[in-house]
């Protein structure tokens, strides 16, 4: 549990330091986006991580020790964020950041909704497919009922 925590936090601290070392030359935002994502990804981690409870025992899970580092790897990766924030505005003006953030969840919510209707159409097609073998199923018994009486209906009339 502690070493996934230290990977969250130890993304987020080589992003800080990737941004700091190439902020004061990049020409555009795009110079440090690979940077950018991996503060993204180790918040995201530190984060999950201070949440995900299972497969740990109640020590590790309530100790001290567990619940003093993920609160303090959370707040300094949202001391990271903030700094970064106040780097990249001051870098490229005042907004950036704000941009970047929302332009992350929008693109998140549009992954989830794109997500959420290919089930939606993968569903419907798994419907329609066993609506159409159900159907196939009874022409087949319709027409096996058919012959088979048509069969029973020839052996039956005399000659």
């Amino acid at each position: 549990m502690i070493a996934e925590t230290l990977a969250g936090i130890a993304l987020v601290k080589s992003a800080v330091d990737g941004i700091k070392s190439a902020i004061g030359t990049a020409n555009d935002i795009g110079d440090i986006a690979g940077y950018i994502d991996n503060l993204f990804e180790g918040e995201k981690q530190v984060q999950q991580q201070r949440t995900k409870k299972s497969n740990v025992g109640m020590a590790d899970q309530f100790g001290i020790k567990s619940v003093a580092q993920e609160m303090i790897d959370a707040k300094i990766a949202q001391e990271k964020m903030q700094e970064i924030a106040t780097m990249v505005d001051m870098r490229f003006g005042h907004g950036t950041w704000k941009s970047i953030v929302t332009e992350r969840a929008k693109r998140i919510q549009e992954a989830k909704e794109a997500a959420a209707q290919a089930r939606r159409e993968a569903q419907r097609a798994q419907d329609e497919m066993m609506e159409n073998i159900k159907t196939t199923a009874l022409i087949s018994i319709v027409i096996g009922t058919a012959v088979g009486l048509l069969f029973l209906a020839l052996a039956i009339l005399p000659k």
